[in-house]
């Protein structure tokens, strides 16, 4: 994929993420997210790609737009597109911090189609690379990843989501001795956090959606980071859905390089509400500022978009709202 392609991709999210802006603390997510995905997917429209949504809003009857298997971009370059226009709806509708509008690109056939259900994940950053096991116990995997980073398993930082199915992983991590950091919603941005150094996160583990574990692991492919995942079907009928994807092993315990394929893939995130790596829309006469990270595993840049938008000069809707 042309490296001028990555621009484009974080004017994508910065749509989505101004669109919904405005709607940040009202309560209603449902309007938040409408206006994400409208915003993401005319964006889309004006990059030269021949882009299908392998992760998206749902199936064909399910969503209006951004669903699986839609078709979306101006042509060009065939490829696979995993999307979330606001990961964290419910961060949006009462103003929490840690939401983002979200995608990830690779080549047509790279990405893994999860289906919407359950995984387990357990992620790390670089310096952990090679570390993980996911059938290992909890206090195992601290205790590699502590040696790894050259710290005691007591300096770790280790995010889960605060739900009961957490409870007994909780009570292992902190017996080993290592500290939580629990979240409401959205382990997109977690991931993330584990694969830069310096965010203070070196573990995530635990039970969230698998399209979200898609999309976490194109950003630590691209961050040089380490990821293993299991899906976890809960009857015969979402086992049937993952045959019906191509997902012939469900009980496959998918690596890095199983959940995205190949040599060239790109991530893009745009804060809507405050992030610790990545600043929240800031609206002031006439414009609004957006932070966006932007990452291409090809060459291993990562970059921070800082951008200053104008209402009067924009052309798109997005930004007029």
């Amino acid at each position: 994929m042309d490296r001028e392609l990555s621009m484009e991709f974080v004017r994508v999210t910065e749509a989505a993420a101004v669109a919904c802006g405005r709607l940040v603390g009202k309560g209603d997510k449902n309007g938040a997210d409408g206006l994400a995905v409208d915003a993401m997917r005319r964006m889309f429209d004006t990059v030269h790609i021949s882009g299908t949504v392998v992760i998206g809003e749902g199936e064909m009857d399910e969503a209006p737009m951004l669903y699986i298997g839609e078709e979306v971009g101006a042509g060009g370059t065939p490829v696979d597109i995993a999307v979330d226009p606001i990961e964290g709806t419910n961060l949006v509708a009462k103003g929490q911090p840690g939401a983002i509008a979200v995608m990830a690109i690779a080549p047509r056939g790279c990405l893994l189609h999860a289906p919407d259900m359950y995984m387990d994940k357990i992620a790390v950053g670089p310096r952990a690379k090679g570390c993980i096991d996911i059938n290992a116990p909890i206090k195992e995997n601290l205790e590699r990843v502590a040696k790894a980073l050259d710290r005691k398993v007591a300096d770790l930082n280790v995010v889960l989501l605060d739900r009961e199915r957490h409870y007994g992983l909780m009570d292992e991590i902190r017996s080993a001795g290592a500290r939580i950091q629990l979240i409401t919603d959205g382990d997109v941005n977690p991931i993330v956090k584990a694969g830069i150094e310096g965010t203070g996160i070196h573990m995530y583990v635990g039970r969230g959606g698998a399209p979200e574990g898609v999309l976490g692991a194109v950003a630590l492919k691209c961050l040089g980071g380490d990821m293993q995942a299991r899906l976890c079907p809960e009857d015969e009928a979402q086992v049937k859905r993952c045959l019906s994807m191509g997902i012939t092993d469900v009980n496959k315990v998918l690596t890095l390089d199983d959940l995205v394929k190949g040599d060239d893939c790109m991530f893009t995130a745009t804060a809507i509400t405050e992030c610790n790596m990545l600043h929240g829309l800031r609206y002031f006469g006439g414009g609004v500022r957006t932070h966006t990270i932007s990452c291409r595993y090809k060459t291993g840049t990562v970059r921070f978009v800082d951008a200053i938008h104008s209402y009067e000069r924009k052309d798109d809707i997005a930004f007029k709202l």
